[in-house]
């Protein structure tokens, strides 16, 4: 199973950050005859912007232009493929911060609403971020059968609490994705050990495709180095800079290996107080 991770720095106009996305999914390296799974970073097609430019792409539900386009790259390039995320209405007057999961013929396998806004003060340029003026907090966890596994949704902040990832591997999760824009100063804190955290916890692969570098004339500077770890927490590939791919192939041979000789969701003796249950697609 060859899974491929797009790093990206992208902007605020959808339509230049498309063709970037689609010029790179005809250069992407193939093995012949391997379903390939794509997955793209979080705010891949819209970058930055509050209320009003959230809003004027966000549509009426799930049937919106960047969800459309998003859905015939799918077809176009013949890749099952997970979007980032995209802004998608509440009805509230902000937006939901969706990340939708193709199949390759452009058909949604499954989405999923960021469970956790980055309302937090840091030191850099922006140094208060507020994503719950803009976004609202999603209700349901996603976990997604396909060729490649049960695949588990995540976004971004998510990756610092523990007890989602859990819940996914309860759910039935080998394999977790976290399209993610973490910033330059918490990516180089905490970015490597949470995603090798997780994957140890929860004996998934973790894919975390992230935004890199300068975005809108210096507004957000991001941290990149995207990475592919598997479940006994090594890192088979990453990219600590600039755009473009990195891949692996996942074995869940050795999922189930590791899994069976170190059994510690039935070792675990503490229960989650609340489960939210999966989306229903």
């Amino acid at each position: 199973m060859q899974v491929n991770l797009l790093q990206c720095q992208s902007s605020r106009k959808p339509a230049e950050n498309l063709a970037f996305i689609s010029a790179q999914l005809e250069q992407l390296p193939r093995i012949p005859g391997e379903l390939q799974l794509v997955v793209l970073p979080e705010c891949a097609l819209l970058f930055g912007g509050h209320e009003g430019e959230q809003l004027a792409y966000a549509g009426n539900g799930d049937e919106t232009p960047l969800q459309q386009q998003l859905s015939a790259l799918a077809v176009q390039h013949q890749v099952y493929l997970a979007a980032g995320t995209i802004p998608v209405a509440s009805g509230d007057g902000r937006v939901y911060s969706r990340t939708y999961l193709f199949d390759d013929k452009g058909r949604v396998l499954g989405n999923y609403d960021k469970l956790h806004l980055f309302d937090v003060d840091v030191s850099d340029n922006t140094r208060h971020y507020r994503e719950s003026d803009t976004f609202c907090p999603g209700n349901h966890l996603s976990v997604v059968d396909t060729p490649f596994g049960r695949i588990g949704l995540s976004v971004c902040y998510d990756l610092r609490f523990p007890d989602l990832y859990r819940a996914l591997r309860q759910a039935g999760a080998q394999i977790i994705l976290v399209p993610a824009a973490f910033t330059q100063v918490t990516g180089a804190a905490h970015w490597e050990v949470l995603l090798r955290a997780r994957a140890i916890e929860t004996q998934c692969y973790v894919l975390a495709a992230a935004q890199w570098g300068s975005h809108n004339q210096g507004g957000r500077e991001t941290w990149g180095q995207s990475m592919i770890v598997d479940p006994w927490g090594q890192i088979m590939a990453q990219l600590p800079e600039g755009t473009g791919w990195l891949q692996a192939r996942l074995d869940l041979d050795e999922l189930h290996k590791i899994r069976s000789h170190m059994p510690v969701a039935q070792h675990n003796r503490f229960s989650l107080p609340v489960l939210l249950p999966p989306a229903k697609h």
